[in-house]
């Protein structure tokens, strides 16, 4: 009978650990959180010390009981939970139930593999207190605002809304984009580019007008256009200047969470769930032929970009090998993480970076494949040598216009030798090909209206950088956040862009005039740093709640207080009552209902006034939403009338 107990948090995990430590070992799993704050109360005496009462989760209770059980008859447990703060902190609360008289001891690896796991077994360690009391902070911060300001927004506003500390500042950022676009008034501005060739030469030069008289130009209209074209076509093109110099594109770094998301949506189309589901996929064990299982990239929530010296000695001489000396640096190159990131963890990066991704591919479903793929280059490019361009200006002169041509060739490709992090928007140009004092001649001017345009709506790859960027939460955090905007109805995701819906604007103002702080970004990152220094021990778990808790009673009394209610009324008579309806918010959205609720329940959806094309039908479409929060519109008389678009037909239908 096993001796020792391993607890780890998923169940995909445990084949894969057991196989590695072998019969003396019993590997099981605590399927995530299994003591945390109840659902029905706030669970925190916010009078004395902020103290968190931690219960068993209702549907777990199963899940302790058989870890009690197999707790009975082993002399050791090792806690093998994820390698962060909340498995320091899931793995503490859990050993409070099942330890008691047992030795307990705290195991780490940021890779599921044969030597990492071996070698986090032979060096346990003690929990860590202050990584557990900075997760319990965070989780009773978050606890405290969802708690308190919630409720106000049922009262206020509609039923089944919520709002969060992290997740109220990430729909400000769309909000505010979605307000800025609405507003923006596009202003008309004209460009002049010139089509021209070296007698001799098949090339065509394209090169625009960038000054006039040695003046920066701005074309406002047509008029001024076509006066400045009639002009250009007297003159002659001749070459004033060459000008060409080395730059060199950097490798990049390695994969953290928030990048790895940016770059799975922008070359995968992956959204941030889907990345990070696949990620720990990867992570936790896949069955490569007769092998055992092994994860086949490192722990994929960390915002840390240190490698560990084995790797970069391993991934160094694959490159020496597979590329020659010439690709790759004297030294490894090195890359600074951000002040606020935990330096115990590594970036992502394959567990063996001599498992390429098509010795691999067999074993993997498509997209496990391409997230590894992607992995796998990212790293290999982070140990290579920068690209090296030969960029070249051309200056052209004609009477009193300054024309440019700029080009690019490239040098050396370095790591874009193996990834393409960019596309070149620059054309081809040969220096060679010309020489100062070089006559061209005109073939066609090119004058060309445009317009302005309003800054883009969100991705998940630009929604992702701008949290990272303002401190906003966590890495590890970005995917449930943004699902969150979308279950709640807050923003609309169309083709993995993010619109604010109407009910996600009215929250965010609301928040914004009542809950200052909460909603402001700055001191949403300054709570993060107040987080980060309960870790690393130069500040105290009730202080930093302390601090934060005073001032936010106070808002949180004010907008009690004069938040008023409004309802809108309609003409429309409640059908069953004949009393006024009145438009009301709920999670979904907006609907209407009879204002005799709760004696008269009667409620319909809110119509977008279109009527329905089909056949016979009275009724009018209504904006509803899929399972997987698609937008579509159906029929008001459903289910008299199935009639679904994905689109609104014209009014004129």
């Amino acid at each position: 009978m096993p001796k020792i107990l391993v607890i780890v948090e998923s169940p995909a995990k445990v084949k894969t650990i057991n196989k590695i430590l072998g019969p003396k070992y019993k590997v099981t799993a605590s399927m995530g959180h299994l003591i945390d704050l109840p659902k029905s109360t706030i669970g925190v005496d916010v009078d004395h010390g902020f103290a968190a009462k931690f219960i068993v989760v209702r549907d777990k209770q199963k899940t302790l009981i058989k870890l009690k059980k197999e707790a009975k008859g082993v002399d050791e447990i090792f806690i093998a939970t994820d390698p962060d703060r909340e498995g320091e902190a899931i793995g503490w609360n859990l050993i409070q139930h099942i330890g008691q008289g047992k030795k307990v001891c705290r195991v780490v690896f940021h890779e599921i593999t044969k030597d990492a796991v071996k070698k986090a077994f032979a060096h346990p360690r003690e929990f860590n207190r202050k990584l557990v009391d900075a997760q319990n902070a965070r989780r009773v911060l978050d606890r405290i605002v969802g708690y308190q300001i919630s409720p106000l927004l049922w009262k206020k506003v509609g039923s089944r809304l919520s709002a969060g500390r992290v997740q109220s500042v990430a729909l400000r950022l769309v909000v505010e984009r979605e307000e800025a676009i609405r507003s923006f008034v596009p202003q008309e501005y004209w460009q002049i580019s010139v089509d021209l060739q070296k007698k001799g030469l098949q090339e065509i030069l394209n090169a625009n007008l960038e000054r006039i008289d040695g003046e920066k130009i701005e074309l406002k209209n047509e008029i001024l256009t076509n006066d400045i074209v009639h002009e250009i076509k007297k003159e002659s093109f001749k070459i004033n200047a060459i000008t060409t110099k080395q730059v060199k594109r950097n490798a990049p770094p390695p994969f953290i969470t928030s990048t790895l998301q940016q770059e799975a949506f922008s070359k995968l189309g992956f959204n941030t769930s889907k990345t990070m589901m696949i990620a720990q996929q990867l992570y936790e064990g896949v069955e490569i032929g007769d092998e055992e299982p092994e994860g086949l990239i490192t722990y994929m929530r960390t915002d840390s970009v240190n490698i560990a010296l084995e790797a970069i000695e391993k991934v160094r001489g694959l490159i020496k090998k597979e590329y020659g000396a010439d690709y790759l640096p004297a030294e490894p190159n090195r890359f600074k993480s951000k002040k606020s990131a935990q330096e115990a963890h590594e970036a992502i990066r394959p567990s063996d970076v001599h498992r390429k991704p098509a010795d691999v591919k067999r074993y993997l479903s498509d997209d496990q494949f391409q997230l590894y793929d992607l992995i796998w280059k990212r790293f290999i490019s982070c140990q290579m040598m920068n690209a090296v361009f030969e960029q070249t200006k051309i200056e052209i002169l004609s009477g009193r216009f300054q024309w440019g041509v700029s080009g690019s060739i490239l040098a050396f490709p370095g790591y874009l030798a193996i990834y393409k992090d960019q596309e070149d928007q620059d054309i081809k140009l040969d220096p060679s090909l010309y020489a100062q004092g070089d006559s061209l001649h005109l073939i066609a001017i090119n004058p060309s209206q445009h317009f302005t345009k309003p800054p883009a709506r969100y991705s998940e790859a630009s929604l992702v950088k701008a949290l990272e960027e303002q401190g906003i939460g966590r890495p590890s955090t970005y995917a449930s956040i943004i699902h969150t905007l979308v279950y709640r109805n807050y923003v609309m995701r169309d083709r993995g862009y993010f619109t604010a819906t109407d009910l996600g604007i009215k929250i965010c103002h609301l928040l914004v005039e009542y809950f200052k702080k909460i909603m402001d970004i700055g001191f949403t990152a300054t709570m993060e740093e107040e987080l980060d220094s309960i870790e690393d021990g130069t500040n105290d778990y009730a202080k930093v709640l302390g601090d934060f808790w005073g001032p936010f009673k106070e808002e949180l009394d004010f907008a009690s207080a004069n938040i008023q209610k409004t309802e809108v009324t309609i003409e429309k008579p409640c059908p069953e009552c004949a009393r006024p309806m009145t438009v009301k918010w709920g999670r979904r959205g907006r609907f209407i209902s009879c204002t005799g609720f709760p004696e008269c329940k009667h409620a319909e959806p809110f119509t977008t006034g279109i009527k329905c094309p089909q056949e016979n039908c009275t009724g009018e479409l209504v904006e509803r939403r899929s399972h997987r929060s698609a937008v579509f519109y159906g029929c008001s008389r459903y289910p008299d009338c199935k009639f679904i678009a994905n689109k609104l037909p014209s009014v004129s239908q």
